[in-house]
């Protein structure tokens, strides 16, 4: 191959890379840009807070703790401590 052909090549290989680079870049920044928006828009980022207890079937359930069993938790604390 002649040197002429090999340079030509060379260089339009690497205004493809470039432009390929700078649309990955625009691409990135747009979904990013996309993502700010809804962020502050919807708040979807905050997460839910779970509610007491936890469904089943149709009827939720509440789980209780016994005063004495709030007691050994308590207390099981403040050994962590």
């Amino acid at each position: 191959m002649s040197k002429k052909n090999d340079l030509g090549r060379r260089k339009r290989q690497h205004e493809f890379n470039l432009k390929k680079e700078k649309e990955e870049k625009e691409k990135l920044q747009k979904k990013l840009q996309a993502k700010k928006n809804k962020m502050k828009v919807d708040g979807k980022d905050k997460k839910k807070k779970g509610g007491s207890g936890f469904q089943v079937g149709k009827k939720k359930l509440k789980t209780k703790m016994t005063p004495l069993a709030k007691a050994k938790a308590a207390q099981a604390m403040e050994i962590e401590k």
